[in-house]
């Protein structure tokens, strides 16, 4: 044998950050679920566009609760990548890694970051109507439409929505983070309507407003809208 040694270089880890949606459950559970099941149902990717993180710092849940309300979770096909607040558990193999020490989104270099990092590059434009069951998405800036959103479209952007006909879908804008993005709709009959992480389902719409030209922004975590002139 020779006296040659090698030797192997060490491994290397790469830290990199992550903008995560955190989920806090509210009692009654069931209820709270409930409106996750009706945002989901509405809108299939309104959680698969980001990572979701589960704080249970005040929830008071048994780990088994915590497995039950995984599973939930994943049959609406909301993934959690973590779990926040539970230190203290001792959950079963298999669960979500527990994580500690998350940034709030309410600190301004956060929003900052997310402002900088998430800004729009390429607008698309789709001149014909989005038929019920077509899903239309740009992760990287606006979409116009030509034409009108049938009811069970979905119209997804990471910048503003432009609608020059009837909206009787949804639309998503901001999808991926931009809490400035807007909508304007030429005939307004939509079925749910989000900016960010802000959304409001059509019985929540003025009657007033349905059927007219509309912009809808997002402003101090809720949904407006008023008439386009």
């Amino acid at each position: 044998m020779s006296g040659i040694t090698t030797s192997r270089q060490a491994l290397r880890f790469k830290g990199k950050s992550y903008l995560a949606l955190v989920l806090t459950p509210e009692a009654p559970l069931e209820a709270w679920l409930e409106d996750l099941l009706d945002l989901s149902t509405r809108s299939p990717g309104f959680f698969t566009t980001r990572p979701v993180v589960l704080d249970l710092s005040d929830a008071g849940l048994p780990p088994k609760d915590v497995k039950a309300l995984i599973n939930a979770l994943d049959r609406m096909g909301i993934r959690v990548m973590g779990i926040e607040g539970a230190r203290h558990l001792k959950l079963p193999a298999g669960m979500p890694p527990v994580l500690n020490g998350g940034r709030k989104t309410g600190d301004v270099e956060a929003q900052e970051e997310t402002a900088s990092s998430r800004a729009p590059k390429t607008g698309s434009m789709i001149v014909e109507n989005v038929r019920s069951g077509q899903s239309i998405a740009n992760g990287d800036g606006d979409i116009t439409v030509m034409g009108s959103v049938a009811s069970g479209a979905e119209v997804i952007a990471a910048g503003s929505v432009h609608i020059y006909g009837a909206l009787r879908g949804r639309v998503i804008a901001g999808a991926y983070g931009n809490p400035h993005a807007r909508i304007f709709v030429k005939k307004l009959q939509a079925e749910f309507l989000a900016i960010d992480a802000v959304y409001l389902a059509a019985e929540g719409i003025d009657p007033e407003l349905m059927g007219q030209s509309v912009q809808i922004w997002s402003e101090d975590d809720t949904i407006k809208l008023s008439n386009l002139r």
